[in-house]
């Protein structure tokens, strides 16, 4: 499906445009463009979780191959680059993507393949599960004589958010059986290039002024990279032969590329396997996104369980978040036939519940996680919720009960941030100057851009779900669930306060520091998506309608109505910039989801809200190749933007797919 040939990959912007990423489910990825080109300070052949699923560095950048051959006579070699670099001077050289004849994907493999005279050369880079290992292989497919591929191999030492500038490094670049041994400075963790059919020769200079043009789109100060050249390797290739080339953070890796490739593919088939029928009847987007969902799931250990899990929110430059962990758990898990996976999950983040909050996040260096949040302890109870109609798996419940319990006791006496039930209406209030709780965070400096102090909608639609879901808890537990039916039913009163006559919609806040905001948001459509809502009927369909009119794109809504002077329909520029537009308009693909949900529950046609998500389907050939983007711009043609692969976005997807299969998709309308 996922299969270009020369009208992309002859095409520089259109070949830099797509982008390329395999993982490793310990945090570590490889990602690229279809040109070879880097273009982001995240691109790299081993960006190696040191320290899962985090520690995220730099080792190997890239490898620029030359093919040298004839197919006539060993006099008149021909030389062919295969390789493109973009310069600080404005310069693309060489332009290696000409020779590109076709990109493809297998699973999550990306395959290269290029003509050169009257051969064909194969490149395949993946990453073995569970390692800090990135393959590279190299196969001759076809040709009249022998080929040697030449080639360069760049090395790095960063943190993935930053770039490196010439420097005093003296790295001990050393032989070893079958390759070299590297170490970039004396606290430096070690790593290996290695090849069993290549010859490998230490070299060292730098090579300067790497030019990373999506860094320059970003407003980034360094938009320039140095890397050092650290290797030569050669190798002669039989037509049908191959070799691999292995970069890894593991001192005695597999080289047997063959082996480790039907590994990988093993690993995929699998996963295609557990879906079951989801998948074997699915179209192959689909397929496709299976195999995505995989990418975000990763072992975080914990000091009560070595095989810990959570979600990478996005690649490139996202750790796990607990808001986008909970979010993303149906559909990474369940739709996908793991449920073992998400009840590792819940029970990795219930060990880190702390004053009735889960985490936010877990930062990138050290081990303290933030709770700034107010809907990510929510979520935790709608993703319970939805592995237990997934599995009823009442020994879970039980051992997560009395968590859940004290959570809703802390919620109603008050936590950090302000974060408390209002005893007038039963309702959440949530913030503080100068901190973002809800998942509109953004915050440059300073500067919270939408605060949204007070009483969110979507929160306390959360709330009305997380109280009606613990009463079916406790009634399954044969525990008394009186105190939550009464406090939901409170609860669905005070939401009444939400609705705006005037508008035929909800209040985006109540009881803020400037009163009731009127914004046309998103978040009131969680009131009809989820399974309890606290409204009636008539309300969640003028909600549907107006988001419908105002808010819907092709790949997702819009987070505020164009009709709104604070409306931003462009997402690009510094930081400051780029998060001012965050939530002011940006397109945002993981509320298709909700939306289709709300679709099903209003208008109970399955047929007519799957066609919602065909855009979206459509757009894994773009932006991130197999997946779906985090954002998009608001105005047309919505460009992706952001992270090329989201947790989320994913997600969501493959969960209303299911939701939409026709088989009492329309259900869902639970009050």
């Amino acid at each position: 499906m996922l299969d270009f040939g020369r009208e992309i990959c002859g095409n520089l912007h259109a070949a830099e445009a797509r982008e390329w990423l395999v993982t490793n489910g310990i945090g570590g990825f490889a990602s690229g463009t279809i040109a070879g080109t880097l273009t982001r300070r995240y691109h790299g052949l081993l960006m190696a979780a040191l320290q899962p699923p985090l520690g995220r560095t730099l080792l190997l950048a890239k490898v620029d191959e030359t093919a040298v051959y004839d197919g006539i006579s060993p006099h008149s070699d021909q030389h062919y680059p295969l390789f493109t670099n973009r310069w600080s001077s404005g310069d693309v050289e060489p332009e290696g993507y000409i020779h590109l004849d076709r990109f493809h994907l297998e699973g999550t493999t990306p395959v290269w393949t290029y003509a050169i005279a009257d051969a064909l050369l194969e490149k395949r880079i993946w990453m073995e599960p569970g390692a800090n290992t990135t393959y590279i292989q190299y196969r001759l497919t076809r040709a009249a004589a022998p080929l040697t591929l030449e080639a360069r191999a760049f090395v790095n030492y960063r943190d993935y958010h930053s770039t490196t500038i010439v420097n005093n490094w003296q790295p001990d670049i050393r032989a070893v059986e079958n390759g070299l041994r590297l170490q970039m400075f004396d606290d430096a963790a070690p790593f290996v290039l290695l090849s069993s059919k290549a010859e490998i020769y230490p070299e060292f200079d730098w090579y300067e002024d790497f030019f990373l043009t999506i860094e320059e789109y970003r407003g980034q100060n360094d938009i320039e990279e140095d890397h050092i050249y650290a290797a030569f390797i050669r190798a002669t290739l039989q037509p049908g032969a191959s070799f691999t080339l292995v970069a890894s953070a593991v001192e005695q890796p597999e080289l047997d590329g063959d082996l480790a490739y039907s590994r990988r593919r093993a690993h995929e088939q699998r996963l295609l396997e557990k879906a079951g029928s989801f998948a074997a009847l699915a179209p192959d987007s689909i397929k496709q996104l299976v195999l995505a969902a995989d990418q975000f799931i990763v072992k975080r250990p914990t000091k009560r369980d070595v095989n810990g899990r959570s979600v990478i929110a996005g690649y490139h430059w996202f750790s796990d978040w607990g808001r986008d962990t909970m979010i993303a758990l149906p559909g990474l898990t369940l739709t996908t036939g793991r449920p073992e996976i998400a009840a590792t999950i819940l029970r990795t983040f219930a060990q880190f519940v702390d004053m009735g909050m889960i985490p936010n996040r877990f930062p990138d260096a050290g081990e303290i996680p933030e709770y700034n949040t107010v809907d990510a302890t929510l979520w935790y109870f709608e993703a319970i919720r939805a592995y237990l109609a997934a599995t009823g798996d009442d020994d879970l419940l039980r051992e997560l009960f009395p968590i859940l319990a004290n959570i809703i006791t802390w919620q109603r006496r008050g936590t950090r941030y302000n974060i408390h039930m209002d005893e007038a209406d039963g309702l959440i209030y949530a913030g503080e100057p100068g901190i973002q709780l809800t998942w509109m965070d953004a915050k440059v400096d300073d500067w919270v851009v939408t605060d949204r102090i007070g009483k969110p909608v979507e929160i306390n639609a959360l709330w009305y779900n997380a109280l009606r879901s613990m009463a079916g808890f406790a009634r399954r537990l044969g525990e008394d669930p009186a105190q939550y039916d009464a406090l939901a039913e409170k609860v669905r009163v005070g939401y009444g306060r939400y609705w705006n006559p005037k508008t035929g919609c909800c209040y985006d806040i109540l009881d803020g520091p400037d009163g009731n905001d009127a914004s046309l948001r998103p978040n009131q459509l969680f009131a009809v998506s989820l399974p309890h809502s606290p409204l009636p009927f008539d309300r969640q369909r003028s909600i549907l309608d107006a988001c419908g009119r105002h808010l819907l794109t092709p790949h997702g809504l819009r987070s505020l109505s164009p009709d709104d002077d604070a409306y931003i329909g462009h997402y690009g520029g510094s930081q400051l910039i780029r998060d001012g537009a965050y939530h002011q308009g940006t397109v945002w693909g993981w509320l298709i989801g909700p939306f289709v949900s709300a679709h099903l529950r209003v208008y109970q046609d399955p047929a007519l809200a799957r066609s919602y998500l065909l855009p979206l389907l459509r757009h894994l050939a773009g932006h991130g190749i197999g997946s779906i983007s985090e954002i998009f711009d608001g105005d047309p043609p919505f460009t992706p933007r952001g992270c090329i692969a989201q947790a989320w976005s994913v997600a969501e997807l493959l969960r209303v797919w299911q939701e939409t299969d026709g088989e009492g998709g329309g259900m869902r309308n639970e009050e």
